[in-house]
């Protein structure tokens, strides 16, 4: 079992910024990518961003193209998520997930790729 510890989150106006971060605290298994995704009350979880572990291949959604940035440090098994500009409609609960080295792979945008998941912080843009 690997716990991931989120922190970050927070009450912004829009236009504002906020940065994420995720540590993956166990080192037991190897870490093949880490990735965001966010939920709001009534709606499907919807991934965010994603980067492979080893080479650094960064995903975005759409949404969040040229707003949000998503890096790692590979050494802390530690992800962040950079929120620029940010907009009502980013207002969810962001959650990071890890994908398990050897674990089946389904593609950056699935829930079924990843093994761990964090508990959740909460992001609240207001008008």
């Amino acid at each position: 079992q690997v716990p991931l510890v989120e922190s970050g989150g927070g009450l912004v106006q829009a236009g504002g910024s906020l940065r994420l971060s995720c540590v993956a605290s166990g080192r037991t298994v190897s870490t093949y990518a880490m990735s965001w995704f966010r939920q709001v009350p009534g709606k499907e979880r919807q991934f965010i961003a994603a980067v492979m572990w080893s080479g650094g291949s960064t995903y975005y959604a759409d949404s969040v193209k040229g707003r949000f940035t998503i890096s790692r440090d590979n050494a802390k098994n530690t992800v962040y998520l950079q929120m620029n500009s940010l907009k009502p409609e980013d207002t969810a609960v962001y959650t990071c997930a890890a994908a398990r080295g050897g674990s089946p792979w389904f593609g950056y945008a699935y829930i079924k790729s990843y093994t761990y998941w964090g508990q959740g912080t909460q992001v609240t843009v207001s008008s």
